[in-house]
């Protein structure tokens, strides 16, 4: 019955840390994109500040609400 538990335990740690680590994608892409928009340096420092201290919220926020370039796709 321990080693089921065990082996429960690891693969719950593997999605936890798969899901981490995309986080982690995601917050320094949101970052690089925020240094290289045109807005000022005091709304890059903001936006910078919301995303390392709430992750997924701080993203989130960033991509929805964010500053856009003045780029066409």
């Amino acid at each position: 019955m321990n080693q089921a538990k065990k082996e429960t335990d690891m693969m719950n740690f593997g999605y936890n840390g798969l899901i981490g680590v995309l986080v982690l994608a995601g917050d320094i892409w949101a970052i690089l994109n925020i240094l290289q928009s045109s807005v000022s340096n005091e709304k890059k420092l903001i936006w910078i500040i919301a995303v390392v201290l709430l992750p997924i919220l701080g993203l989130l926020l960033w991509f929805f609400l964010g500053p856009r370039s003045g780029k066409s796709v």
